[in-house]
């Protein structure tokens, strides 16, 4: 990049973002395109940094680069539960874009908008590879963004005639439900998560994470030939039912041998995205498997989709500029 054009920086909103209507397929090939990257050292991904005050807040920071793209991305992030009782977002996030090369600031993004992109992302990068090409019924266990950005990415990878919605609140769920069918699918409002889950080919996990939690749902009320994509860290699910699935992957070995309390029982993984990715492990091998994605966040995601967000904006030139 030459330096002489980098004198100001894009500073991205959400609704801006919202904007660019970035399609799952290049969502996908972004994220694809920078893991094989990252086996060529041509990226790179560091674990996240966690801090966990015990009054509940989440604090997290990830970093990640590449040569090309050539941008380098860090992203921080707050989460909440408390904010909801003061009018505000669980979640508050920025992501900031630098030259990988030269370190010249490029771009400030809204973080919640690359996070929701991001993860409903890499959930569709793992169901190519371990849900059933022709599923067509998919459970939502959590109603908020992660819901509705999941909804978008499925709908556009698998042809879905149906979803079923369970969560706390009506609001949220009311919403989601409007949503697919506007998409043309059948929605129904399910009472309990055994409910939504019984027959469903795709389940996707996006409970808010608090103290309180405490595990709900069973793997074992899964179909044989389901796929799970857990955004959750795993935490609603029993522990004990998790050896159902034939095949289970995790997002980061690297990373999850750096945490004290492990996403899966060890023993019972699989592998992880990157090997997925890259061919170095099956994913599904037959039809009646239950597969099961479960992840932290990978920093390599969060870069595909703000780079990829970054140059459409650019080419567009949407954004509002700041001086540097």
């Amino acid at each position: 990049m030459n330096p002489e054009d980098c004198t100001q920086i894009s500073f991205l909103s959400h609704n801006v973002l919202d904007k660019l209507q970035l399609s799952t397929e290049s969502v996908v090939s972004s994220i694809e395109q920078l893991i094989r990257g990252r086996s060529c050292a041509q990226a790179w991904n560091a674990p996240k940094a966690v801090i966990t005050p015990p009054d509940g807040r989440y604090m997290m920071a990830t970093l990640a680069a590449a040569n090309e793209p050539q941008i380098m991305a860090v992203k921080t992030l707050m989460l909440n539960p408390k904010n909801t009782s003061r009018g505000l977002k669980s979640i508050y996030a920025l992501v900031t874009l630098l030259d990988s090369d030269t370190g010249l600031p490029l771009a400030v993004l809204d973080g919640a908008w690359v996070t929701a992109v991001r993860t409903a992302g890499l959930s569709a990068v793992a169901a190519k590879r371990l849900a059933n090409a022709d599923a067509s019924v998919a459970a939502f266990i959590g109603c908020g963004v992660q819901a509705q950005s999941h909804l978008k990415a499925f709908a556009e990878l698998f042809s879905l005639k149906e979803i079923r919605a369970f969560g706390r609140g009506s609001a949220n769920r009311d919403a989601l439900c409007n949503s697919a069918m506007n998409l043309g699918l059948t929605a129904i409002a399910s009472q309990s998560p055994q409910e939504a889950m019984h027959g469903a080919d795709l389940v996707i996990t996006s409970v808010t994470l608090s103290p309180e939690l405490k595990p709900f749902l069973d793997a074992r009320w899964l179909k044989p030939g389901a796929f799970v994509t857990m955004t959750d860290l795993a935490a609603p699910w029993f522990t004990e039912s998790m050896s159902i699935f034939e095949r289970i992957i995790i997002d980061d070995a690297e990373q999850e041998a750096q945490m004290s309390n492990p996403l899966v029982q060890p023993d019972l993984v699989s592998g992880d995205f990157t090997d997925l990715v890259n061919g170095k492990i099956d994913g599904r091998t037959d039809l009646s498997e239950r597969t099961a994605f479960v992840f932290r966040g990978l920093a390599l995601g969060d870069l595909a989709i703000s780079a990829l967000a970054f140059q459409r904006a650019s080419d567009a030139r949407q954004g509002v500029l700041v001086e540097f």
